[in-house]
């Protein structure tokens, strides 16, 4: 059994909280813009074009999906997983810092103060520069991952139906002799769970199997 899923593979709490952190400065600047323009109508419209360029590019980099790949075979099953946004959001941060910047940088023709409005366009150059120059980064939040356990390591299958996600129980050894425990997930398509859950249970009928809720992590779930 194989398929390919694209989920939002983490903690969409935690996500939205961030996101809305970053709207919250984005409207600062926004409205700081409004003030110092005062009755120029043209600053007004250019700052709530940006803003409004500026949102997607913050939900980009909150709200990212990944594609993961499952394999289920007889031994086990195999993973490999990624996310494909940071190869877009990289040229679209660059343009938006280049854009926006010169967009102040004129604005400061008229009214000094706009200068204090670069803060915006530099931290998105800063973000884009780093994107691109440092490998290590692009591996991090690309989040390229291959994993591949067999079905005699799994102790406990839960499903949870909501976000049609199966957890595998695990026992890991941290390599230091402390042991624990956490779920590894399996994202399903859509009204496809009971398939892969009898598939499952069909490897391990021995193990205890539970539906309820999973709280989802970055790369496991409790």
């Amino acid at each position: 059994m194989s398929w390919q899923i694209r989920v939002r593979d983490y903690n969409t709490f935690v996500a939205n909280i961030v996101f809305l952190i970053m709207l919250l400065f984005l409207g600062g600047w926004w409205y700081f813009f409004g003030f110092v323009a005062g009755d120029d109508k043209f600053v007004k419209n250019a700052s709530i074009a940006l803003f409004f360029l500026l949102v997607p590019v913050a939900m980009s980099m909150t709200h990212q999906t990944s594609i993961i790949v499952y394999r289920l075979t007889d031994k086990g099953y195999e993973v490999f997983s990624w996310k494909p946004q940071i190869d877009s959001v990289k040229p679209v941060m660059k343009w938006t810092a280049i854009v926006s910047g010169v967009a102040v940088l004129v604005a400061t023709f008229f009214n000094p103060n706009f200068l204090y409005g670069l803060v915006g366009p530099a931290g998105f150059g800063l973000l884009a520069l780093a994107m691109g120059n440092s490998s290590k980064y692009q591996s991090l939040v690309r989040g390229e991952d291959h994993d591949n356990r067999s079905w005699d390591v799994v102790e406990e299958v839960v499903l949870w139906r909501k976000r049609n996600l199966i957890g595998l129980k695990m026992t890991f050894d941290n390599g230091e002799g402390f042991k624990y425990s956490n779920y590894q997930k399996v994202y399903c398509k859509k009204h496809d769970s009971d398939r892969v859950v009898e598939f499952i249970r069909g490897k391990v009928p021995k193990v205890d199997y539970v539906e309820r809720k999973l709280d989802v992590h970055t790369y496991s779930a409790q």
